[in-house]
């Protein structure tokens, strides 16, 4: 472990980029964490402050209605990321054990894993999430259901060809030879030898869910008011940005900003391995 953070500090101080991605998600999650605690309540209206630009009182501006933009920005941040993170357990649970599935026991199992996954994969699938939501009620749940149900088959590929690559080894083999249960040569061997490229995938798949939940929010079938997301913001911003553009330009910062972290962030992990591999071949 020490290692792998002494390593990791050395990436870090090499690159400025990786740097600047990490503070940022830093501060990020402890500015969202901390948002209860801040005495201004998101949904407080005041006509007296409708549609004001950034300013001393107000950091961020104000919203059409005269709500402080910034506690909006931060209270979206806190959803954009729930339902990035929470949409991505449920993507790598459900690649992981098909992944692994496949993988571990071949034959026709892949056979028929490897078809459905193809046949999902073939379809759109920001279109197929669309359609979904439309049949099913909007909200919070809904969107981290459909996102994650639809996310996985990516995921599930990258496990299945670690798993393949993992099971031909020796110490797998002498497993199977001494008849473990497969659960056991799961959960002992080759979990956590795909776990480095499990991690790598589950962060690039954060960005993609909140990319993907920003934009069904902006179509309106996303997060729902009262509760506000990045992409929600910019969809209410719409009406707004002729006198208000920055109800528009702030959100939209954020979310390239958070997208962008987290990608360097899979960036650096994924490079971390590729040296580590090379070191030990």
């Amino acid at each position: 472990m020490k290692t792998i953070i002494k390593n990791l500090k050395g990436m870090l101080a090499h690159s400025l980029i990786y740097r600047i991605s990490i503070i940022y998600l830093l501060l990020l999650i402890f500015i969202c964490v901390l948002a209860p605690f801040i005495p201004i309540d998101p949904n407080q209206t005041d006509v007296s402050q409708l549609s004001q630009l950034p300013s001393f009182k107000h950091f961020f501006g104000t919203d059409e209605v005269g709500r402080d933009y910034f506690i909006r920005v931060i209270y979206g941040g806190r959803i954009s990321l729930t339902v990035g993170i929470l949409a991505m357990l449920t993507a790598t649970t459900i690649g992981s054990l098909v992944g692994l599935i496949s993988g571990y026991f071949g034959g026709k199992i892949d056979q028929i894993l490897m078809r459905i996954v193809d046949v999902l994969s073939s379809i759109p699938w920001l279109v197929l999430v669309i359609v979904l939501s439309v049949f099913l009620k909007p909200g919070f749940g809904t969107i981290i259901l459909v996102i994650g149900g639809f996310s996985w088959m990516s995921i599930a590929r990258l496990i299945r060809a670690e798993t393949l690559s993992v099971k031909s080894r020796d110490y797998v083999l002498y497993a199977q030879f001494l008849n473990r249960p497969f659960i056991y040569i799961i959960q002992k061997h080759i979990l956590p030898a795909i776990l480095p490229t499990l991690i790598v995938a589950s962060s690039l798949s954060i960005s993609g869910a909140i990319m993907t939940e920003s934009a069904l929010s902006f179509l309106g079938i996303g997060i729902q008011q009262p509760l506000a997301s990045w992409g929600s913001l910019l969809q209410n911003a719409q009406t707004s940005l002729q006198k208000a553009p920055h109800m528009a330009i702030l959100p939209g910062i954020f979310i390239i900003c958070t997208i962008y972290s987290l990608n360097n962030l899979g960036e650096m992990l994924k490079n971390y391995l590729q040296r580590k591999n090379e070191f030990m071949n």
